[in-house]
């Protein structure tokens, strides 16, 4: 799960880029408008927190840019936050699309509850975990289970299982994995991603769970019949 964060307020950031990367997932930030719409438009994300009051575009345009955009941008879970809590502010972001709302200033237990729930919503589920034929994802502890076993995975396992639990059917290629593995900065070459995908094979490929190669191209979580 990469999640970005456009937040100015520098004391904030770092303390809800800590608070994220400690629960698991991987962490983006940036304080300026302008670069938050194009890392937006240039690169994938599962969760964007955005502050409405950022320097150079404020958040409500970079959500009405967003929403406009095809494919993922109309779809991205969106959490606002604002020093301004009035009911006209949330009502203008929860009409351009935002998916929670949270008003400065807040805990950040609650943040990352809503967090959870919004990674749950992204991957298409209401409930607690993601079934998958025998294999179980809980996107809160970040942790699977085949036939109800636990499966001890590397936080980089867990982030390509994320990955292919999100396209079930559809492929996931090298690159797209890189992104949600990596935060800016950090690298992983693609033969990184192919031992990750060679482990994580080998702990839950079993019965209809298959991870299927698309030779020069990248991997699919095949679908099981019902």
């Amino acid at each position: 799960m990469h999640i970005l964060v456009a937040e100015d307020d520098l004391v904030l950031a770092d303390a809800l880029v800590r608070a994220l990367k400690q629960a698991g997932y991987t962490v983006d930030q940036l304080a300026s408008g302008s670069e938050v719409d194009t890392a937006l438009s240039t690169h994938e994300f599962d969760l964007l927190i955005l502050d409405i009051g950022l320097p150079k575009m404020n958040g409500l345009e970079i959500l009405r840019r967003l929403r406009s955009r095809p494919a993922k941008g109309k779809h991205m879970p969106v959490l606002i936050l604002t020093a301004a809590d009035s009911v006209e502010q949330r009502v203008q972001g929860l009409d351009l699309g935002a998916d929670d709302y949270m008003a400065k200033p807040f805990a950040l237990q609650e943040l990352e509850a809503r967090v959870r729930a919004l990674t749950r919503r992204g991957l298409g589920t209401s409930g607690q975990s993601i079934q998958h034929g025998p294999l179980r994802f809980d996107p809160a502890g970040r942790v699977a289970y085949l036939n109800e076993q636990l499966v001890e995975l590397s936080a980089r396992e867990v982030g390509v299982l994320e990955a292919l639990l999100q396209r079930v059917g559809r492929l996931v290629s090298k690159e797209q994995l890189v992104q949600q593995l990596c935060s800016w900065g950090e690298e992983v070459s693609h033969n990184a991603i192919e031992v990750y995908v060679h482990r994580l094979r080998k702990k839950v490929e079993q019965g209809p769970v298959r991870i299927a190669t698309v030779r020069g191209l990248g991997y699919c979580l095949e679908k099981i019949p019902e």
